[in-house]
């Protein structure tokens, strides 16, 4: 019962957080935009998220051998509900970007933390289910937060005081629900080039995973009006694929406890390059491009929860932290080269979309399978 609780806690810690993020995200370009300030001063603005990202995760195996993992997420969750309600008080271009830079690091740090601490919490047995629930909690907590801002509109502080409040709140779980805390220990070895080396293909999952879900938020609506979609059917689909890569997270956790996780993360990738591939001749039937894009949400996104599920089997305490800190690192690199190749592929190939995504994924699979036989 008390690793039940502590699972449910962090999950629940985690989901709270991602309606903050998916909310703030979205809120703070649209609040640029109507300053009147232009696309490559927000682009700008929003790198600084991964600037941050870069700043803190090599010191964070380093906090967790010494301060454990609950005390820094308690200091990471007050620290995003400090910023964001400073976003509004502190107008300032400048300011803002600092702010940027400062919430890019309690995001990270509570995305780590919060991973580590729900992978050591769990028995080999029961963890890809576990992380599968995870990375959908996490996943509808982030889709949902645009939703809150929909509805409260950008202006004014109110928006920003609502992901203050959402901080709080995951706070306020973390505290009252009391879960356990693995014993810290010191890292083997220090530094993200060490965990990349420990962990090369969790870690290439994560950035695979960034690059084509930010090429994807970005271009697949567009994609998909090129044939011939309305606006609203292409935003529709885009719904679509992120529902999937929810709701398939359980089933596929489920699938790692019973098949091995190396061979069913290669399918997955080859599913998710072959159905890429399908893709131009599926948009052309409706009927058709919905299941597809459904399957392949939940598909693609199993490769980094089974990544998550790995990385947590081989890894304990500050070890496991440092991964997981690589691992997001290379979240936000593919993050930032993501949508910079997906425009380059659209801009010289009509299908140049799902071209790169299958070559991105196949390219995966190829690796990782090369790597399971040496």
């Amino acid at each position: 019962m008390s690793q039940r609780r502590t699972q449910v806690a962090v999950i629940a810690t985690a989901a709270a957080f991602g309606l903050t993020y998916g909310l703030s995200a979205p809120l703070i370009a649209l609040e640029l935009a109507g300053r009147g300030f232009s696309g490559t001063v927000i682009g700008v603005n929003a790198a600084m998220h991964a600037v941050g990202v870069l700043l803190i995760a090599p010191v964070l195996p380093h906090v967790v051998a010494r301060a454990g993992l609950a005390r820094p997420a308690r200091v990471s969750l007050l620290a995003a509900a400090i910023l964001l309600a400073l976003f509004p008080l502190l107008p300032a271009l400048g300011l803002w970007f600092l702010l940027r830079i400062l919430l890019g690091m309690s995001a990270e740090s509570l995305f780590v933390l919060s991973e580590s601490w729900l992978s050591e919490s769990a028995d080999e047995a029961s963890r890809p289910k576990v992380m599968g629930i995870y990375v959908a909690a996490m996943s509808g907590g982030i889709a949902l937060g645009p939703t809150i801002l929909a509805g409260t509109g950008r202006d004014g502080a109110l928006p920003f005081l609502i992901g203050a409040a959402l901080a709080l709140a995951a706070l306020l779980i973390l505290v009252l629900s009391h879960p356990d805390e693995p014993q810290a220990d010191q890292a083997r070895e220090a530094g993200l080039l060490a965990c990349f080396r420990r962990a090369p293909l969790p870690v290439a999952a994560a950035g695979l995973n960034a690059a084509v879900e930010a090429a994807g938020l970005a271009l697949l609506p567009l994609y998909a009006m090129a044939l011939g979609w309305s606006e609203a059917g292409g935003t529709l689909l885009l719904s679509v694929l992120l529902i999937g890569a929810i709701l398939l997270q359980a089933p596929i956790g489920w699938l790692g406890t019973r098949i091995d996780r190396g061979r069913l993360t290669v399918w997955l990738a080859v599913l998710s390059g072959l159905g890429a591939l399908a893709w131009p001749m599926a948009f052309a039937h409706p009927w058709l491009a919905w299941p597809l894009v459904f399957v392949w949400g939940g598909a693609f996104v199993g490769i980094y929860t089974l990544a998550l599920t790995e990385v947590g089997a081989r890894f304990r305490g500050a070890d496991l932290a440092g991964v997981f800190a690589a691992m997001s690192v290379a979240w936000g690199l593919g993050a930032l080269a993501g949508p910079l190749l997906g425009g380059l592929a659209v801009g010289l190939l009509r299908h140049g979309l799902p071209l790169l995504t299958a070559a991105l994924c196949l390219a995966f699979a190829l690796a990782h399978a090369a790597r399971r036989r040496s």
